[in-house]
């Protein structure tokens, strides 16, 4: 698995943590043992990923909910939630990583720890941002 793969792994992780338990980014940062047993480019880049979906987080819940017609943010799966916020700060901020990789690594990473039919939800919505918002350049 490559370096990139884990940080967004780890990211997921972090931001399920922080979804699920509402303690300050620094808190789950910082008690995140396999943050700490990774290697400072895998650890720099989950870091960068996680705090940047947290601080874009409202902008980001907008979009989703704008194309997640049917389906509210609550109701959504943990893991699948956010897996898309993630995708959606690198399309947003990460220029880098072409946009039909981040999706692809979505896809992969939610066959991992989604369910059945996450992977084709997450690629269904993240599609529709990329069109809605003329991301796909």
């Amino acid at each position: 698995m490559g370096a990139r793969r884990k940080a967004r792994e780890l990211a997921l992780q972090m931001l399920f943590q922080y979804d699920m338990s509402g303690n300050p980014p620094d808190m789950v940062i910082a008690t995140f043992e396999d943050l700490e047993k990774s290697k400072a480019n895998t650890r720099d880049f989950a870091t960068k990923i996680f705090r940047g979906t947290v601080d874009h987080m409202p902008k980001i819940d907008e979009m989703i909910q704008a194309q997640a017609d049917n389906w509210r943010l609550s109701r959504m799966a943990v893991v699948d939630r956010n897996i898309i916020r993630m995708s959606i700060y690198e399309f947003l901020h990460e220029d880098d990583t072409p946009k039909l990789v981040i999706i692809d690594e979505a896809i992969e990473i939610a066959k991992k720890f989604g369910t059945q039919k996450s992977s084709q939800f997450i690629n269904g919505i993240l599609d529709g941002i990329l069109k809605r918002y003329n991301l796909a350049s």
